[in-house]
């Protein structure tokens, strides 16, 4: 597929997966959402065990090894930390519950009862779910997992479940874009530091030791994809411009199939939504995808 036969170029793809990304991502800082893993015993003084359990939970009870598989960025050491710790605290299934609830607490607290219940909330959510259930899923397990799960009833809940498709459903062709560029999770995130995606600091968050960067950073080098002090060379930024580029075509056809003029409608409804979820404070500014600065 070239960008001349998209029926939605790849800017617009990119864009509604900036729009979508925040509103999937709020329930990883809800407070409401931190209150539902606490009842049901997660220890929510740090983010993780939550965060790994509402994730991985359309995976089932998985391993640490499919998880870090799947997740691709964390180190397996920091996975291991949490799975499959996290199923002996809640099953997935109960997991899966909560995990409706926590995002119907949050969407009301953030959106309010009366725009949850409204027209256009509803329209968006039904035009969202018509991409997601366009999203091929083959090859692509976090995003055949949660295409796997019931829609729920409410608008506000089907939107946050086609958003949560549609971005593992990018996030699954991202990493098929770092395998094709011979980059394995860590060089993956020392090549996306290296443009200045996020800090190195931000990265830190995904559980890298110290030597196992650094070892990742030299083999970088020696590909001359990074200079020794760590920034990407034109070689390395051409690498990134083309993963990105990649990962966009690879997430085309959910929107190609929605169409250009319903596509530009689901972006114009989800103006609101996407202000509220940014507004509220919750999402750090900086992260690890990159998102406003690729």
């Amino acid at each position: 597929m070239t960008v001349e036969t998209l029926a939605v170029e790849p800017g617009r793809v990119r864009q509604m997966w900036h729009l979508l990304e925040p509103l999937h991502a709020v329930l990883y800082y809800a407070p409401e959402a931190f209150e539902e893993a606490a009842a049901l015993g997660y220890d929510v003084t740090e983010r993780w065990p939550s965060y790994f359990a509402w994730r991985a939970a359309p995976l089932g009870p998985a391993g640490a090894g499919p998880v870090a598989s799947a997740f691709y960025s964390f180190s397996p050491q920091t996975v291991g930390r949490y799975v499959p710790g996290v199923w002996a605290t809640a099953a997935p299934e109960a997991v899966l519950a909560a995990r409706l609830r926590a995002v119907d607490r949050t969407y009301r607290a953030l959106l309010g009862d009366e725009a949850v219940a409204g027209p256009e909330l509803a329209e968006a959510a039904a035009l969202a779910r018509r991409a997601a259930e366009a999203a091929s899923t083959a090859g692509r397990p976090l995003a055949a997992a949660n295409a796997a799960l019931p829609w729920p009833e409410a608008p506000h809940l089907v939107l946050w479940q086609a958003a949560t498709i549609l971005r593992e459903h990018r996030g699954d062709g991202h990493l098929a874009a770092l395998l094709a560029a011979g980059l394995d999770p860590a060089e993956a995130l020392v090549s996306f530091a290296a443009v200045g995606a996020a800090a190195e600091t931000t990265f830190a968050s995904r559980g890298w030791p110290p030597a196992e960067w650094t070892a990742a950073r030299a083999r970088l080098a020696t590909r001359g994809l990074v200079h020794p002090n760590g920034t990407a060379t034109d070689a390395g930024r051409a690498l990134r411009t083309e993963v990105e580029h990649r990962t966009d075509l690879l997430a085309t056809t959910p929107w190609s199939t929605l169409g250009p003029d319903p596509t530009a409608r689901l972006a114009e409804l989800l103006g609101g939504p996407w202000l509220a979820v940014i507004g509220s404070g919750l999402l750090p500014s900086e992260n690890t995808l990159g998102i406003g600065k690729v």
